[in-house]
């Protein structure tokens, strides 16, 4: 038992290994079968980095529209729930990647009950300040809330705390001030 206990250490050892060659490799592996979500997340979770999570969700989105599909949507809610729940944010506040993960699970949360998704963005806020696109993302949220005063709020406190890039949320405060229904336009998403 011991010789095969070693054995089967040695193999996973190998192949966690050969895995992290790039991420760039990682990330096709792992997205080339999204049809098994379980092996593909189990994969994910040996790495448990926010990149892996990220492509696979995104290419998960790409299945159908969530606003137009419920099962979708909530399948969706569910993986980004459990890659929130699988990643730290003592590790990762600093990663970009994860900063998405969170906006975008607000963002879908939204979409079944806002207010689990304001929950969401003041987690994200409270997690990742030093990127514009999280403030962005809960002012646009309070704003399509009706709640005008909270998204000037928002973002002048991104301001304020020197969120990078600092031309978003001068755009975002520009649009804001015109009174446009976007903060940002698509291309500067």
């Amino acid at each position: 038992i011991a010789s095969i206990m070693n054995r089967v250490r040695d193999l996973k050892n190998k192949y966690r290994n050969e895995d992290s060659i790039t991420d760039e490799l990682n990330c096709t592996k792992i997205l080339a079968d999204t049809t098994d979500n379980s092996g593909t997340v189990n994969q994910i979770m040996m790495t448990n980095n926010p990149e892996d999570w990220l492509c696979f969700l995104l290419r998960l989105e790409k299945k159908g529209i969530p606003q137009m599909d419920v099962n979708l949507l909530n399948r969706l809610i569910g993986r980004y729930s459990q890659a929130v729940t699988a990643l730290p944010a003592e590790k990762h506040s600093q990663d970009e990647s994860y900063a998405r993960i969170l906006v975008r699970f607000a963002e879908l949360k939204a979409l079944q009950d806002p207010e689990e998704a304001r929950d969401q963005f003041h987690l994200a806020r409270l997690n990742c300040k030093r990127f514009a696109f999280v403030h962005v993302a809960f002012a646009q949220f309070e704003l399509s809330q009706g709640n005008v005063k909270k998204c000037k709020q928002l973002l002048q406190k991104a301001v304020e705390c020197s969120a990078v890039p600092l031309e978003m949320l001068e755009t975002a405060l520009q649009n804001f001030h015109s009174q446009k229904k976007q903060l940002l336009s698509d291309e500067k998403e």
